[in-house]
């Protein structure tokens, strides 16, 4: 993270940061003090919470998502639960699960900014609505206790994807065969 500090600071780069909520602890507060822009990935958890457990099923076979830890079935009815409580309290905002979850990352600060990928036009409107939302100090509690890294069942990626942290990336000449 220190030389890509460098690079913001020079104007080389605009942001910079690895994936997962684990940056939250040590990551997010440097990235603050700096004045550096938090960009929030995969904010729908994949799409898992524009439909739940619907848009696993439909996956198609080639899909990537369906070797995703979170959605293997051992952890996938208890994360549809979560689900179910994110959609409840859309319902009673009268908005849907990916709106209340953009407006939650929305909610987090100025500088944090979700980046969620869309194939649809109609996804994009219904994102762009996410900006009406506003949540109390209550909603957002309830939320963060929903999607907390204790709440959710099951790694972000399979154990194969990163053996490493991103900011602990080995030597290039480790990489070669």
């Amino acid at each position: 993270m220190g030389e890509l500090k460098k690079l913001v600071e020079e104007g080389k780069i605009n942001w910079s940061g690895p994936c997962g909520r684990d940056v939250e602890e040590d990551i997010v507060p440097t990235c603050r003090e700096l004045g550096i822009g938090i960009v929030s990935y995969s904010p729908l958890g994949r799409g898992f919470l524009s439909s739940g457990a619907k848009m696993v099923e439909n996956l198609s076979d080639n899909d990537s998502r369906k070797n995703l830890p979170r959605f293997q079935p051992e952890n996938l009815e208890h994360n549809k639960i979560l689900y179910e409580r994110v959609s409840e309290i859309a319902t009673r905002k009268g908005c849907t699960p990916s709106q209340l979850a953009l407006a939650w990352v929305h909610h987090q600060g100025d500088d944090v900014c979700p980046a969620p990928g869309t194939t649809k036009i109609e996804n994009l409107n219904q994102n762009i609505g996410a900006l009406l939302e506003k949540l109390t100090p209550e909603e957002m509690a309830e939320l963060e206790s929903i999607a907390s890294a204790d709440a959710v069942k099951g790694d972000r990626y399979p154990v194969t994807t990163f053996t490493w942290k991103t900011s602990d990336t080995p030597p290039l000449a480790s990489w070669k065969a």
